[in-house]
Parts: C-alpha cells; sequence; structure tokens
C-alpha cells in the first residue's frame, strides 16, 4: 500500500472502462471534487472548496482545478452533490460560470443552500432534487441515493452503476445511532448493495485514525445547556454557517433559559432562514431577534448565533474579538466555539480564543468542553461499512495523507487484498474494469486561487512574493544612468518598508551600488534590466550580511 508520486499521462480510455479523476479532496481536507467517464461522457460527484491557510496570504477560496474537463463540459451529465457543507458545493458556481445549464442533482437542502449562491452569482440553475431510495439514470450512469448522516441534514451517498462496474460514494458521513432528527446512516441498504457488488468503495477518511465510535450528537444538548444554566452575561456561540444540527441545539437551550437567539454572520442568517422555512430548523415563536436589536435586551436573555468558528479573520468571531463589530463581550460574558479545528486553522483560532479572553469573556472549546462532535465516522464505523458491503476495492477519499492511509488499513484487516487500495492524490487516475481498479496515470491539477474577484490569476509564485513582502520586508533601489558616459547622475537611493532599521542603515552600501552600476554601463553592459539585477545583487548581498534578512528587493534603474 502506497502512494505513486510520479505517473504519466494515462492513456486513451479503452471501451468498456470506467474512469475515475479526482479533481480535490485527496491529500487535504476540503474542495472535494470528483469525475467519473465512460464512453465519453462525465459525471461529476460533489464541486467544493478549500479554505487558505496562513501561507496563503490575501487568498479567498481554493478551487479545484477545472482544466482537466474545461474543453469538455458539454460531455457532462450531471453535478451531484452529496451535502450542502462548503468544501462539497462552495465551487459550483464557479463551473457554472463556464457552463450554466449543467443539471445539478441533490437532496431538497443542498440545493437550496446551493441556489442561495447562485443568486449571488445571478446564475439560474437546473436542478432535481432527490432524496434517499431514489434512483435516477443519466446516459449510461444510474444513480441509486443512500441516507447518511452528517453534522448537516439531508446528506446522501451515491451508487453509481455502469456497464464497467459500480462505484459507492460515500460523501461525508457517520453512523450515529441517536441523531438528532431521526435520520439514521441506512445500513439495510448498503448491505444489499453489497450484495449486489460494490466494485469500487470511495470512503469518506477524515476520522479514520481515531478509533472507536464518533460521540452522538444528542450528548452535545445537556452540556449547552449547563452551559447556559451557569452564565448571567451575554452567549456568543460560533459554529459553522451550515450546521443546522448545532443550531437547533443552541435554540432549544435558549429557549430553556428565557434566552432570546440572533443570528450573526451574512451566511448564518441565509442558511439558517433556509433550512427553517424547509423545516429542518424548528424556531419556537418569538425567539429569534434581529442582532441589531439585541444590544436593547438585558445581557441575561440573548444569545448571539455567529460564524467564525475557525478564526476566520473576516468572519463575525474574529471581528468581535478585535472590537470591529457591533457585538460586544466583556467580563462575565460565555463565548462556545461549537466546531471540530481544521488541520491548518490552529493559529488563527487561538488568536481569537486569546483576543476573547483578553476582553474578559470565558471562552468554551472542543478542548475544555464536550461541547462538538466530529460528524465524520471513526475507525470503528469504518470497519462496520467494510465488513457490511465486501468491497472488491477501495479507495479512500477525503482527508490528508495520513487519513487515506489510515483508512487503507482498516481495509485492509477487514480482508481486503492490499492490492486493490488505491491510495491517490488529487489528479491520479483511476481505471475501473471488470472488477478490478487500477492506476492509469495523472493528469496535472494545480491549485486555483480566488483572490477577490480573480479567479485563477494568482500563482505559487505570487504568493511566495506576498509571503515574502508580510515576514521579510521590501527595498527599493532607485538610480539614474546618463547612457552616453555611464556614470550615475541621480542616486541611488534606497528605501524600505516593513524593516525595523531606518533608511541611512543603506549608507554604507550607496556607494558600492554606484560604483557597479557605473562600471556595468562603461564596459558596455548598459542594458536596464542587466543594470537593475547588478543592484539588486549588490544590495541583496548586503542586507543578507549585514541585516541577516532576505526582503523583497525592487530595482528601478533608468537610463537617461
Amino acid at each position: 500500500m502506497h502512494f505513486h508520486p510520479e505517473l504519466p499521462l494515462p492513456e486513451a480510455l479503452e471501451p468498456g472502462t470506467l474512469r475515475l479523476v479526482p479533481l480535490g479532496g485527496l491529500g487535504e481536507v476540503g474542495r472535494n471534487m470528483h469525475v467519473l467517464e465512460y464512453e465519453g461522457r462525465l459525471l461529476i460527484i460533489d464541486c467544493g472548496v478549500l479554505f487558505p491557510e496562513d501561507n496563503q496570504p490575501g487568498v479567498d477560496l481554493i478551487l479545484p482545478d477545472f482544466s482537466y474537463i474545461e474543453d469538455r463540459l458539454q460531455d457532462v451529465e450531471a453535478i451531484v452533490l452529496t451535502h450542502g457543507h462548503e468544501d462539497h458545493i462552495g465551487a459550483v458556481p464557479f463551473l457554472l460560470r463556464m457552463r450554466q445549464d449543467i443539471p445539478l442533482l441533490g437532496s431538497q437542502l443542498t440545493l437550496a443552500f446551493v441556489e442561495a449562491k447562485l443568486r449571488e452569482h445571478r446564475i439560474q440553475p437546473i436542478t432535481l432534487a432527490v432524496k434517499e431510495g431514489q434512483r435516477e439514470k443519466l446516459g449510461a450512469f444510474d444513480l441509486e441515493f443512500v441516507a447518511v448522516n452528517h453534522s448537516i441534514p439531508d446528506a446522501l451517498a451515491v451508487f453509481v452503476r455502469t456497464p464497467a462496474g459500480t462505484v459507492l460514494n460515500t460523501g461525508d458521513f457517520k453512523m450515529d445511532q441517536l441523531p438528532l432528527d431521526g435520520r439514521v446512516t441506512d445500513l439495510r441498504s448498503f448491505a444489499r448493495l453489497g450484495e449486489e457488488g460494490v466494485d469500487l468503495f470511495q470512503v469518506d477518511s477524515t476520522n479514520a485514525e481515531v478509533p472507536g465510535f464518533t460521540t452522538a450528537e444528542v450528548e452535545i444538548g445537556p452540556v449547552i445547556d449547563r452551559l447556559f444554566a451557569q452564565t448571567k452575561g451575554r452567549i456568543v456561540v460560533a459554529s459553522f454557517s451550515s450546521h443546522v444540527h448545532r443550531v437547533q441545539q443552541v435554540i432549544d437551550a435558549a429557549e430553556n433559559h428565557g434566552r432570546r437567539v440572533a443570528f450573526v454572520g451574512r451566511s448564518m442568517v441565509r442558511n439558517m432562514g433556509i433550512a427553517a422555512e424547509l423545516g429542518f430548523l424548528r424556531v419556537p415563536d418569538g425567539i429569534l431577534v434581529d442582532a441589531r436589536q439585541a444590544d436593547d435586551l438585558p445581557h441575561d436573555q440573548i444569545v448571539f448565533m455567529s460564524t467564525g468558528s475557525q478564526g476566520e479573520p473576516m468572519a463575525a468571531l474574529s471581528r468581535i474579538a478585535s472590537l470591529d463589530h457591533k457585538v460586544r463581550v466583556s467580563e462575565g460574558d460565555l463565548v462556545i466555539l461549537a466546531s471540530s479545528l481544521i488541520p491548518g486553522n490552529e493559529n488563527a483560532v487561538f488568536r481569537v480564543i486569546n483576543g476573547l479572553m483578553r476582553l474578559g469573556a470565558n471562552v468554551v472549546h472542543q478542548g475544555s468542553a464536550r461541547v462538538h462532535v466530529s460528524g465524520h465516522a471513526s475507525a470503528g464505523e469504518l470497519l462496520y461499512c467494510y465488513n457490511i458491503l465486501k468491497p472488491k476495492n477501495v479507495m479512500p477519499i477525503h482527508g490528508e495523507v495520513r487519513h487515506l492511509l489510515a483508512n487503507g488499513r482498516l481495509a485492509v484487516r477487514t480482508g481486503v487484498d492490499p492490492e486493490r487500495v488505491i491510495f491517490a492524490e488529487n489528479g491520479v487516475v483511476v481505471d475501473l474494469k471488470d472488477g478490478v481498479a487500477r492506476v492509469a496515470g495523472a493528469v496535472e491539477v494545480h491549485n486555483v486561487y480566488v483572490d477577490g474577484s480573480s479567479v485563477g490569476e494568482i500563482t505559487d509564485s505570487e504568493l511566495k512574493d506576498r509571503r515574502i513582502l508580510s515576514e521579510e520586508g521590501f527595498v527599493s533601489v532607485f538610480a539614474v544612468i546618463d547612457s552616453t558616459n555611464g556614470r550615475v547622475v541621480s542616486g541611488p537611493e534606497v528605501h524600505a518598508r516593513g524593516i525595523a532599521e531606518d533608511d541611512s542603515v543603506f549608507d554604507a552600501i550607496l556607494p558600492e551600488i554606484k560604483k557597479a552600476l557605473e562600471e556595468a554601463a562603461r564596459a558596455g553592459n548598459a542594458d536596464s534590466h542587466q543594470l537593475q539585477q547588478i543592484a539588486r545583487r549588490v544590495l541583496g548581498r548586503y542586507v543578507g550580511t549585514k541585516l541577516r534578512r532576505r526582503p523583497m528587493i525592487i530595482p528601478v534603474v533608468v537610463e537617461a
């Protein structure tokens, strides 16, 4: 069992073969997207986004790389969406910009979340709402949907039948036996599909390293209720804006303790409005209050349900912590971070926690109380699935490398042949034929960055420049050279930003820069680009040895 670090481009797809290409979600937690191909037709499962880390400054979102399919969009039968989390639906608007009439299939709540996003992009989609037990035929792809339990209602797994074989994609799931909405993962259907034959099992890997079983959601309610009872001040609860179950528990606790609830954050207001309208969220009459009116209520009668549990700088909770929001917290207030910590967000979350505690708030999070449980199946639940389904081939999905490997080892422990466990990363092509899945090559995929209104224009090289600017600072050097005699007639001048030392620290190197430029010019090397590189090298050596820094250096040499 191993990954395939370097692979050639795949050969042309053989007749009667099903090809699977993950464009996101493997080796990372986010931007899940899988492309299935049979006889020239394509089916897409999920189309999500990945949120940036600290080393990607200025980036808003990271998309799957659509270049593999951008010339074949007319071949796409549909996009199947397993549930309504951003890492599975967030990139749909960007794909539909390229072809707006690709049909979207998903559950009622999932499609409602997607349609709300698409309205912001002025896109009117073609949708087909499906539910568990339903079958839909799209060309050669025969789809059956299976109920699964997750941290958002109305999640579905999808079983894909093709002449080349069958694929079961779980989406995100767990096996909570006491779900708040009474909708359990349908293991009876899993068993029936196992009897029919699962040629390739694409299974959620996020919690594969966690032993045992994921804690039931019903255990969170009493903890939240107890925290409410102990608090006399304001309460702020931060969660994912689509976590309907957690919001329901907060509303129930607020009702029990005579508090009203104000939604804070645009996505929270939008998503909970949709969930309530469709009946997935029970909202007692009179319990909701507009956040702008909450200031008029006594502190022991209000709960703010907020976004920003991952420390996102522009989300409501971060702005509250930095006193940049109309909601204020102070001594005696309670803040609950009711979400798990996504890898890579640790520093941002701890920064927010420290900011809130500095203001006097009592901050409770998953590490200090059971205020959140995962939405993903732990190792014990995955073992049950393998034993029920008895898949011929297994392809762990949705997770970092360590998660995928742990999931693969679980499959082997249940009797799956190690040669039939496919470890793939984004872009690795898997072909399925006659019950055998094999790695057939790889296509090139890159991070596609959304930065403001630009999509895909920011490169990794430019992100490196941004990191240098943020960590090392910026130095410019300017000089004017007389092209007739090779003498420096103005400058050189050096100016720095983001460097502690005063500009006078560069006075010692100015004669060296002038000398190097004049020598090069007199030698006939009068090309301005080359002169700029000479100035860069001389200044760079000085800054590196004298200041022990490696700032971005921008040289400007003008010929007069």
